[in-house]
């Protein structure tokens, strides 16, 4: 639950379907309400505005990457955290994070690094 009372919303902006659904089924069994996007387009074209509580977003996708998908949520909501994931392990991933930034994972993604990740996020932005 957020401070609201209310289960908590985890967006997923992935442009792998497999990604998507995995991380989608692996939230909602812990117990999360997802909204799950396959495109960053699609994302910010949603305004998920206040509903979400965490973002996670890959970073490297068509058209608008997770970099700037976090830098634009960033202006709007400056506290939402914001969890990164890539499966590129060439990618020098210092110093690519805005301040809300809560992580970057390697997929595949450990789930329970993951919730660790998500539970820490909420419990510093209620």
């Amino acid at each position: 639950m957020n401070g609201e009372g209310r289960p908590c919303i985890i967006a997923i902006v992935d442009d792998d379907h497999r990604v998507l659904e995995s991380l989608g089924n692996l939230l909602e069994s812990a117990g999360y309400s997802v909204s799950l996007f396959d495109s960053a387009e699609a994302f910010l074209q949603a305004e998920p505005g206040n509903e979400i509580d965490v973002l996670i977003s890959d970073i490297r996708m068509r058209n608008i990457d997770g970099i700037e998908v976090q830098r634009r949520m960033g202006i709007k909501r400056p506290h939402l955290p914001v969890i990164l994931i890539t499966a590129h392990s060439d990618m020098d991933v210092a110093g690519i994070a805005e301040p809300n930034n809560r992580g970057v994972f390697r997929k595949p993604v450990d789930g329970a690094e993951l919730i660790g990740a998500i539970e820490s996020a909420l419990r510093y932005n209620p």
